[in-house]
């Protein structure tokens, strides 16, 4: 009888180790005051901006979105783990949120999880252009290279199938694919996703980093490579242009030099299909930039960078300068500052924010040739 209630008590323990679990909860806040000049303040008859000024404000996400989420993990045994995560943002200064997309609107993913062959996930994650998050300077802050693609480089992606390789000899590979769920294969109106999909590889070494990756998304509302109705842009009725459907090809270099590290990175967006384009609405870009960080000491970081972008069809170009830094306080907690202005060629309007396109009061953008610079000043803390 002792032998059969120590057989049952061992294959308890055994049942319980086989399915451990854990859940754990997680989050971002960011908040700080904002000053900017070049600010569009009055329209003309037509609806577009023709005055400007400057603004302060309290302001959150100018650092990083502020965020909270919970993530998990089940032991499946041989090697395999069932994973999930759960993901939403959210405006500090006012507690709104999370998200205006759904509660989960960054993440909500299920999948499973091997050491040995990768993770294969299903749901809505970050799209795989947000990829270059780790070679922007400023980490793709709200002033830096998602600015002058007008957002392209941080959506969200719904209904997605995507696999990350584990590293072998310093290579790893991830891949994603979004469908439009839409009678036709990649879009055509009846829902609110066109087809997305990419794909990155990667090699790590102790002294550099370089990546190389292509997406592309295309329109909702009928499959093509270029966004919306090209005369909606200059009538402030923003569909996006090339920023909103578009090809992408990247190529990108972190180098690792002791108390430095020296980013820098090259992007292609193109369209095709487009028709009907009205002068100085892009119908490709060609985006760059390039900067340093100073990890001055173990809790002080100095950044400075500069983002270019330039369109064709008379759209002009726009260069981003920049410099700030951060200071931890602790693991947990830091101070940031930053300090950019957007200088503009004739014609372009790229402001400090990844604006939508057009010349309205509501996109935020300066006057057409005119220049946006600003500063803000946050903290951060992590749980």
């Amino acid at each position: 009888m002792k032998k059969a209630l120590l057989a049952a008590s061992l294959l308890t323990v055994g049942v319980a180790a086989h399915a451990q679990s854990s859940v754990t909860l997680y989050g971002r806040l960011d908040a700080g005051l904002e000053y900017m000049t070049g600010v569009p303040t009055g329209a003309n008859a037509a609806g577009a901006a023709n005055s400007s000024g400057h603004r302060f404000r309290a302001e959150s996400g100018d650092w990083g979105t502020s965020l909270w989420g919970m993530k998990g993990v089940e032991d499946l045994g041989g090697g395999n783990k069932a994973v999930f995560q759960l993901e939403g943002s959210f405006n500090t200064m006012t507690g709104q949120g999370p998200g205006n997309n759904g509660i989960f609107n960054r993440w909500a993913t299920v999948g499973v999880a091997n050491d040995q062959f990768g993770t294969f996930l299903l749901g809505r994650e970050l799209f795989i252009s947000n990829g270059v998050w780790d070679f922007d300077p400023f980490g793709q802050s709200n002033w830096s290279s998602a600015s002058l693609v007008r957002g392209r480089n941080w959506p969200q992606s719904s209904n997605n199938v995507s696999y990350q390789s584990p590293k072998v000899a310093g290579f790893d590979f991830y891949g994603q694919y979004a469908f439009s769920n839409a009678t036709n294969f990649n879009g055509n109106g009846t829902t609110p996703q066109g087809r997305e999909a990419g794909a990155q590889i990667t090699y790590t070494t102790p002294l550099f980093q370089i990546r190389g990756l292509y997406d592309e998304i295309r329109n909702a509302n009928n499959g093509g490579l270029y966004g919306g109705n090209p005369g909606d842009i200059n009538a402030g009725n923003v569909s996006g242009g090339v920023f909103a459907a578009s090809r992408e090809y990247t190529a990108a270099v972190n180098v690792f030099l002791g108390q430095f590290k020296i980013q820098g990175a090259y992007q292609a967006i193109r369209t095709s299909g487009a028709t009907g384009v009205l002068p100085g609405q892009p119908t490709t870009l060609d985006h760059e930039w390039g900067g340093i960080t100073w990890q001055a000491t173990p809790a002080a970081a100095i950044i400075a960078a500069a983002y270019h972008v330039n369109g064709n069809n008379g759209a002009g170009n726009a260069t981003i300068y920049t410099i700030g830094g951060s200071y931890n306080l602790s693991k947990r907690t830091l101070l940031d500052i930053q300090v950019a202005t957007a200088q503009n060629s004739k014609g372009a309007n790229y402001g400090l924010n990844a604006n939508n396109p057009g010349t309205a009061v509501s996109t935020d953008n300066p006057l057409p040739g005119h220049s946006q610079s600003g500063v803000y000043a946050g903290i951060q803390h992590s749980f």
